[in-house]
Order: C-alpha cells, then structure tokens, then sequence
C-alpha cells in the first residue's frame, strides 16, 4: 500500500513538473560539446516559446560562465561573461560583463523549433559542422539598467551583476529604432556614452589603474544555427526518396561562433586577461 502511495505520489508531481513545463513553454536540453582544445563542457539550452527566448549556458575549462540570451521578439542578442578573478593579483571577487547587440537573424534557429528537438543519444559528444568563424564588435556605451527594458526587457535580470558593466554599440541602437513600436528617444535614454577619447589597448598599458581598451573573446562551441530540409515524403516506406518537390524539415544544422568584444574599461584592473 506505502509503495502505491510513493508512485501515486511520483506521478501526481511528474504530471504536474510537465504541466507547469508545458504552461511556461520551456523546454531544456543538455548538449556535450567538444571544443577546438579537444575538452569537454556542457552546454545548457533552454527555449521558452511564450517569450520567444533562448538561453544558451556553459562554463569554460578556466572557470568562465558564458550566458547567451537571443529575444527573438526585439531582435536583441546579449552574451554575458562571469570572470573568476585573479587573487594572486588583488582580484578576490569576480567580474560580470553583458555585451547586448543587435541579433542577425538566421543565426540560429527559432525558439519553436529549439523546444521541438530531442536527442536520441543525450550521452553524445557533439562537434559543430559549421565554424563561423569570429565577428569583432567595438562597444560604443554603457547600458543603464534601470532603463534597458526599452531594448529588451530580459537585460536587467540577466546583468544585474553587471550594473555598470553592460555594453552596447550606437549602429545597434539606430537598427532597433526602425523596429515597429520602437522609440528612438527611450533608447538613446538607455545609453550612456563612452569618453570620446578613446585610450590605447589595455595590453598596452602598464599602470593597473589607468583606463584602457579591453578586448573580450567567447565562443559558442555548438548550437543549432538552422533547419535541414530534405525533399520527398517522410515516410516513405523503402527509405528512398519520394518522386516529386515536397519537402519536409528532416534535421538541424550546428555551428561554432566567436564574438570578440573591445570596449572601454576605467582601470585596466578590470582587464587583467588582455595581456
């Protein structure tokens, strides 16, 4: 009788762990990546359709949390860097930066089709097909929070820690601006501008407190960044194509991508890794 009880209880919360997964419109999936120093990490990815978001997660081998969010609805695209810090060095804390640009779209499939996939073999290592090589971004501001939910309502919970260290570029704010709804006013309230002296690289700067130019690497070793379309039926009994031009979406398409940051920091303290 106490064991009916048990499953009895294990299904009542399963049924209403899926319930609440499937009201949230989330979905998740575990990927184990392969990265280009042959190690291996693990890469969290979670699509909510309702918002129309992805979040993209993983830690580096030296420590470093990378969060990548894409708000499909607003076009914005932020990736944030959680930064161990150097004790030996005077850094006892970590540091958290959030670069917010403008999402191009086709770079990586829809927060629908995300929370469709499943994975046969969850305990595969996966290797992209795709290496897109890396896209230099110069940052241009600061983002205030407090008044970030004009670009993207996520960016405030997601960089929170990152208060006075969230980036984002001028050619992005314009971009946003044409959006229908947009305001070109409320966005440009949202920024803060650099100094418009723009300093030498921090690698070049020997004094510890000096402001300087950080540059700032972070690759995503492998997400789905389209749809396969095969031609013919699905199911086609002998396995071979069907006659005709019907085609059906039979699969995804992974890629490998780096962004590379350079923006302006106030001590180089605060960019102790461009060495």
């Amino acid at each position: 009788m106490c064991r009916k009880v048990y499953y009895l209880h294990n299904y009542k919360f399963g049924l209403l762990y899926f319930l609440q997964l499937f009201l949230l419109g989330n979905a998740e999936l575990l990927i184990n990546v392969q990265n280009q120093g042959g190690e291996v990490v693990q890469e969290t990815i979670t699509s909510n359709v309702s918002d129309d978001v992805i979040t993209l997660e993983f830690q580096r081998t030296d420590g470093t949390l990378i969060t990548e969010l894409i708000d499909f609805r607003n076009e914005v695209h932020v990736l944030k860097a959680l930064v161990l810090g150097e004790e030996e060095r005077g850094q006892s804390q970590y540091q958290v930066m959030c670069f917010v640009t403008k999402f191009q779209k086709g770079d990586f499939i829809s927060s629908d089709a995300m929370a469709k996939l499943r994975q046969k073999n969850p305990s595969t290592i996966r290797i992209p097909e795709e290496d897109r090589g890396k896209e230099n971004f110069t940052m241009t501001a600061w983002v205030t929070l407090e008044r970030s939910s004009s670009i993207s309502r996520h960016i405030a919970s997601l960089c929170a820690e990152a208060s006075d260290s969230t980036y984002a570029r001028d050619v992005d704010l314009r971009a946003w601006a044409e959006l229908p709804g947009s305001s070109i006013s409320n966005l440009e309230a949202a920024l803060r501008q650099f100094p418009p002296t723009k300093p030498s690289r921090c690698s070049e700067v020997s004094g510890v407190w000096a402001p300087c130019t950080c540059f700032l690497e972070m690759c995503i070793g492998w997400y789905p960044c389209g749809l396969k379309y095969c031609k013919g039926k699905p199911d086609s009994q002998d396995g071979a194509m069907a006659s005709g031009t019907t085609s059906y979406r039979c699969g995804i398409k992974t890629c490998r991508k780096c962004h590379q940051y350079s923006y302006y920091v106030r001590q180089k303290q605060q960019c102790l890794w461009d060495e």
